[in-house]
């Protein structure tokens, strides 16, 4: 496994080695030693969660404020653009963002750490987004950023018009949020 720090250092592309040949491939898409050797991270996850969506959805930006949640997020099927937003006031890199492609066909992975909003755009007819959590969901403490807070300028790959939940529609601006120490 390859771990590269983003522009956003504790945010982490995560490249599996695959095995593949003329009939398919194989590859680890969690191994806790290989993860922490490469890493130098030592988590446990608590919840898997799988999310479908059609070409064009925007789910975000999204985050805990008390039971933060790490993620380690990859695409199984489609193609989505990621985006890691960080919320901790006290870093350097508070208020940018992070934003890659992910796709099935590659098998990266990001990382995004507690502190952070995270959210996605499909690009392909339709994209299965599977994600690893470091704290269960707690719909209590769930807030969401506006997706395209001029703050922010997070540069999203529109395609069509984004397609919105109610409560994504009513992301707060990046100015009102609230954020982590």
């Amino acid at each position: 496994m390859k771990v590269t720090p983003t522009a956003i250092p504790e945010v982490l592309l995560i490249e599996p080695r695959v095995f593949g040949d003329a009939r398919g491939f194989f590859f680890e898409s969690f191994n806790q030693r290989a993860f922490q050797e490469a890493s130098g991270l030592n988590l446990e996850f608590v919840q898997d969660n799988h999310s479908r969506s059609s070409q064009g959805v925007l789910r975000g930006l999204h985050y805990q404020i008390e039971q933060p949640q790490g993620k380690l997020v990859r695409v199984v099927r489609g193609r989505v653009f990621d985006v890691a937003v960080d919320l901790r006031r006290s870093a350097a890199t508070f208020g940018r963002w992070v934003g890659m492609e992910l796709s099935e066909d590659e098998h990266r992975q990001l990382w995004i750490p507690p502190g952070f909003a995270h959210g996605f755009m499909v690009l392909s007819e339709s994209a299965d987004f599977l994600y690893k959590t470091t704290d269960y969901y707690a719909p209590e403490h769930e807030r969401c950023v506006a997706w395209n807070d001029p703050q922010l300028g997070i540069d999203w790959p529109v395609i069509v018009a984004p397609r919105l939940s109610a409560k994504d529609a009513a992301g707060l601006p990046f100015h009102q949020a609230e954020y982590f120490s």
